[in-house]
């Protein structure tokens, strides 16, 4: 990848209903190389993600580095375990200061609705808004799913009060009709021509707001681009057209 410059303005380029729809991807296990991409990154995206590595290499530092830069953050850790550990969990996960948070819909509703009444518990006792909880209904990487199992995990979504998807492109349209009011986050997202590394159900940012998502999850199409900078704005641009 190559350097990027970071004397740039903090001015972003693009209308900030757009920067609200995108979010970073940050899945590094260095907590330097991730504060640097995203402050060079900042003018492009309003969210950005903490998955499983940054998570285990920095824990809830990475959530208050982003929040300094001014990020809305998501942490994408995909909760999947019984009730009562998910509740437990959550209850601490919601004082961070998170906008979002994932969890497994195979988890089950019970599952999902304990995460979630612990989410705004601990909001709640730390003066906080509550997080949006968002199940993880099928990955991007498979393609193998029956396709009963994206409208039943949509369901239980919606049962175990989440108030949002995590789901592929193609999948946007079962999700409008079965829940229109949760959010809908696609990962996944590459530009035209680009590669698609192990996504196998990717979609291009055209594709993903025209099918009515509200969150595009960008990764390597930018991070591990050639210019990261020139990446990201294309992005912008190809989700605000």
């Amino acid at each position: 990848m190559a350097d990027i410059d970071l004397t740039d303005g903090a001015e972003s380029p693009v209308d900030e209903g757009v920067r609200k729809k995108l979010a970073l991807a940050l899945d590094l296990d260095d907590m330097v190389e991730a504060h640097r991409l995203a402050a060079a990154l900042r003018p492009w995206f309003g969210v950005a993600k903490v998955g499983l590595e940054l998570f285990s290499a920095a824990g809830p530092d990475a959530i208050g580095m982003l929040r300094d830069l001014g990020y809305g953050v998501f942490l994408d850790l995909k909760l999947f375990d019984i009730p009562t550990t998910v509740n437990r969990s959550t209850r601490v996960l919601g004082a961070l200061g998170v906008e979002y948070l994932t969890l497994h819909a195979l988890g089950g509703v019970d599952m999902l609705r304990a995460g979630v009444e612990g989410l705004a518990d601990g909001a709640e006792k730390a003066g906080l808004e509550p997080p949006c909880a968002l199940a993880v209904t099928v990955l991007t990487s498979d393609d193998t799913a029956p396709p009963h199992i994206v409208p039943n995990r949509v369901r239980v979504a919606l049962e175990g009060g989440c108030g949002g998807l995590v789901l592929a492109a193609e999948d946007l349209q079962t999700a409008r009709e079965l829940a229109p009011r949760m959010r809908k986050v696609v990962p996944g997202i590459r530009l035209t021509g680009g590669a698609t590394h192990d996504q196998a159900r990717a979609a291009t940012p055209q594709e993903a707001v025209a099918n009515g998502a509200d969150l595009l999850v960008i990764g390597r199409a930018v991070t591990k681009a050639e210019d990261p900078r020139a990446a990201a704005a294309a992005v912008a641009a190809a989700a605000g057209a």
